[in-house]
């Protein structure tokens, strides 16, 4: 779904982001991780058309990202980090008015509101609205024209826990619909959670690109940690590639001596900081 050859763009004579090589695939959920200043928002304004000088080739569908006419917009849908709504409409208002700038067929205003919990705020004025709230709204108005790619912005920044989860599954949900998702966020969480791959950006350069899951195993720093009585508690940590090797642990899950075990990886933050020297956080 999108293309990146040999992409360089610098807004000075300095290079900013420099040979950036990748592919994303339909129904895929793929996160930009990176400090501030990285390139990440860059990147993202480049793949939906803001910023046309660049060298090198980014497409979506097939359309050359800085070559796109009208109909490129009528394929992605963005949701800025920021609002970007009309406070003096009501939310109805604002999803009516931005559906009417697309030939598409609008989804539900009603039922987009709905999804977010706001079905009964419908009426009011955005003015009035918490920022999570217009968050939630703008969310959906980027579902209007039911895009095929989705750009979304650190999409959970501002939620409480039980939004935070609604927006999560919102998106996952849109995954299963067939929809492209990129993603650019802070939160490991989230990154973990959602994200079929993940990039690391630093100083406008690829470091890295995979799963999650096979960045965090990559590292192979998975252990386990268990507590036992032996004259007081006892702790002993190995790695989880030798736990059948483990004699002492062998014998106490067969005695029943276990007061508690669990096991540890590094997060993406913490591969990201190896791999980088930089943290997320």
């Amino acid at each position: 779904m999108i293309e990146v050859k040999q992409l360089s763009f610098s807004y000075t004579r300095t290079p900013f982001i420099t040979d950036m090589t990748f592919s994303v695939k339909q129904g895929e959920i793929f996160g930009f991780l990176g400090t501030s200043g990285a390139g990440k928002t860059t990147l993202q304004k480049i793949l939906i058309g803001m910023i046309t000088s660049y060298k090198g080739s980014a497409s979506i569908g097939g359309m050359e990202c800085r070559r796109h006419t009208g109909r490129f917009y009528e394929t992605i849908g963005v949701d800025f980090e920021f609002p970007t709504l009309y406070e003096k409409l009501t939310a109805r208002q604002n999803l009516q008015f931005f559906a009417s700038l697309y030939r598409k067929q609008p989804r539900s205003a009603d039922e987009l509101l709905e999804t977010v919990g706001l079905e009964r705020d419908g009426d009011k004025r955005v003015s009035e609205f918490s920022k999570g709230m217009k968050s939630r709204l703008t969310f959906i108005k980027s579902l209007l024209h039911d895009p095929e790619v989705l750009f979304l912005d650190e999409p959970t920044s501002g939620l409480d826990p039980t939004n935070s989860r609604l927006m999560k599954d919102l998106i996952l949900g849109e995954k299963e619909r067939g929809k492209t998702v990129v993603l650019t966020t802070h939160n490991m969480q989230d990154a973990a959670e959602l994200c079929d791959r993940v990039a690391f950006i630093v100083n406008g350069k690829l470091c890295a690109l995979d799963s999650p899951h096979n960045l965090i195993m990559s590292r192979g720093a998975a252990r386990i940690t268990y507590t036992y009585y032996d004259k007081g508690e006892r702790t002993i940590t190995c790695p989880l590639q030798q736990v059948s090797g483990d004699a002492l642990l062998l014998s106490l899950i067969k005695e029943n001596r276990l007061l508690s075990i669990h096991s540890s990886e590094p997060t993406l933050n913490d591969i990201f900081m190896d791999i980088t020297g930089r943290t997320l956080v």
